[in-house]
């Protein structure tokens, strides 16, 4: 661990619920965007907002993990595991984010959008990879993905 960051490990991510999960937050983001009126209070304002304070605060931590994440993808691998290495501050920003994208998929379950909801696949594999950071930052050991879907209740 490097002083002042948290080492965090996702471990068995499976990239092709990865390449799905990110496909639909892709699109979620596009249709938000054009729906996003300045300094509203909606969902959507909201969320681009946090995912840009997000992405100034923490972008700098996720480009190697990201590149592995490319490279697994590229050689057609089924899983990754990636180390990140960011300040102890991602956990409130890994659960802000968490918040809004429940607020988005409900927005999304009202009709008022294109996109769909979230499958639960996605939000599983969402509700794992933003627990991690969670939970790592305050000493949890890493937890893979196929230990997250062995614990998770029927």
């Amino acid at each position: 661990m490097t002083a002042g960051l948290v080492t965090v490990h996702i471990m068995g991510l499976p990239l092709e619920v990865f390449r799905r999960a990110s496909e639909h937050s892709d699109e979620l983001l596009r249709e938000f965007a054009l729906i996003t009126e300045k300094d509203s209070e909606h969902v959507p304002a909201r969320l681009l907002a946090l995912i840009d304070e997000l992405r100034l605060r923490f972008g700098g931590f996720t480009e190697g993990p990201t590149h592995a994440i490319q490279e697994a993808l590229d050689r057609g691998d089924a899983e990754v595991d990636v180390r990140y290495e960011v300040p102890e501050g991602v956990a409130d920003g890994a659960k802000q984010l968490g918040a809004l994208l429940d607020e988005a998929d409900a927005f999304c379950q009202s009709g008022d959008l294109l996109t769909l909801a979230t499958l639960p696949e996605s939000l599983a594999f969402r509700q794992w990879y933003l627990e991690e950071f969670v939970r790592q930052v305050q000493g949890s050991t890493p937890r893979s993905w196929s230990a997250f879907l062995e614990s998770a209740p029927g």
